[in-house]
């Protein structure tokens, strides 16, 4: 794969779709559902409410962001599921919902915490999600309910993939490596990062990942900001390029990140770059099944340590988490930091971004994912060879 030497024209025309994994079924999200409800009761709760957003889209179908209405599942230990939501959307809902479940409909002018109140037995135990407005949360004390966390029940769900989740992230992920490479062939000497920006969002379109989710261009001395400096820089000669980018398929998220040489850089730059890919390496093989995420972190620091850089979030070394979970959430938990003793378990997915910032200088990630198998762990997508050579 070459760094430069075709266009933007060139490189869309020559893609064509990917083919991509299965939708999650319904019989997937029924057994998510029965999952949750062991976990609610395991908590000693008697049922838990799943606010807008990602974890309402894993257990019900429903992709809708959160706004100031109450739109949300009252899952209780047993019995019928039920989704709250505004009397005026209930056409949008009933098109979205992927489950059996009851509606709960409030007017404009209702309280929509008193549903729930009106359905659970007094005094009963309510497991939350944690990302519930804390207005809500007042409100539901306020109806005599007692308040527990819901996480335990909703990441303990959504932290193990199952294989159609795998897929469906093995996909996306292909993608986006594909239109790494394409962008990696259109660069020149005076190109805009916006430029850029522009050709993987339409890139990622045309190969079937709807819009990039994000998409961060940064050269030169930007690379030594995590996500980049604000403005519209034009490449030249001898600099890094870093970008970092990703799309959605099925609600699932890619995000990886290169970093490479345009034209020739310094000899300090390289021996950087080889120390990031060997942090990176050392994350990936202190991975698996049992052991704590923060060890994946503090095996890649050592790498940095060892090599004179740091220690802990010192500059020059890294900045950061060494990575985080990733599912229909772009971060989600379980995170590779020190402090977050989750022990990894087959399914769990992750990034792997030990970035080395040189303070206003330049900065090196390498970012790719990998799944915990029941040996090890497992690359979505194989990581960057060298600073010359992006895509082998």
């Amino acid at each position: 794969m070459t760094i430069g030497g075709s266009t933007a024209t060139t490189e869309l025309a020559a893609i064509r779709p990917f083919a991509t994994a299965p939708a999650i079924t319904a019989a997937e999200r029924a057994d998510r559902i029965e999952q949750a409800r062991a976990l609610t009761a395991r908590a000693g709760a008697d049922a838990l409410l799943v606010h807008t957003g990602a974890s309402l889209d894993y257990f019900t179908g429903i992709p809708w962001g959160a706004s100031e209405r109450m739109v949300a599942l009252l899952l209780p230990v047993t019995g019928t599921p039920r989704v709250i939501c505004p009397a005026f959307e209930r056409g949008t809902l009933e098109a979205d919902l992927a489950v059996a479940a009851d509606l709960l409909l409030w007017e404009e002018d209702a309280d929509p915490t008193a549903l729930v109140r009106d359905v659970l037995p007094a005094g009963a135990t309510l497991a939350v999600d944690p990302l519930l407005p804390f207005a809500w949360g007042q409100k539901l004390a306020r109806h005599g309910l007692t308040l527990t966390d819901g996480a335990p029940a909703i990441d303990g769900c959504r932290m193990v993939k199952s294989p159609a989740e795998l897929a469906l992230l093995q996909s996306a992920k292909d993608m986006t490596l594909a239109v790494q490479a394409a962008a990696a062939r259109i660069l020149r000497p005076g190109i805009l990062a916006s430029e850029v920006v522009r050709f993987i969002d339409d890139a990622h379109r045309a190969i079937g990942g709807g819009p990039s989710y994000f998409c961060i261009v940064q050269f030169g001395r930007a690379t030594a900001f995590p996500h980049g400096l604000p403005g519209d820089r034009a490449l030249q000669e001898g600099e890094l390029v870093l970008i970092d980018t990703g799309c959605r398929v099925g609600g699932y998220h890619s995000d990886i990140t290169r970093t490479y040489a345009f034209g020739l850089v310094a000899d300090e730059v390289r021996t950087i770059w080889d120390i990031e890919h060997a942090a990176q390496a050392a994350a990936f093989a202190a991975a698996a099944p049992g052991v704590p995420c923060e060890d994946v972190d503090a095996a890649a620091r050592a790498v940095l340590v060892r090599e004179g850089l740091g220690p802990d979030y010192r500059l020059p070394g890294l900045p950061h988490r060494t990575g985080h979970g990733i599912g229909l959430s772009i971060h989600e938990p379980a995170y590779l930091v020190r402090g977050d003793r989750t022990p990894l378990a087959p399914g769990m997915c992750f990034s792997n971004e030990p970035m080395i910032v040189v303070p206003d200088r330049f900065g090196i990630r390498l970012e790719d994912h990998f799944h915990v198998t029941e040996t090890g762990a497992a690359w979505f997508t194989p990581p960057q060879p060298s600073i010359d050579r992006p895509f082998g």
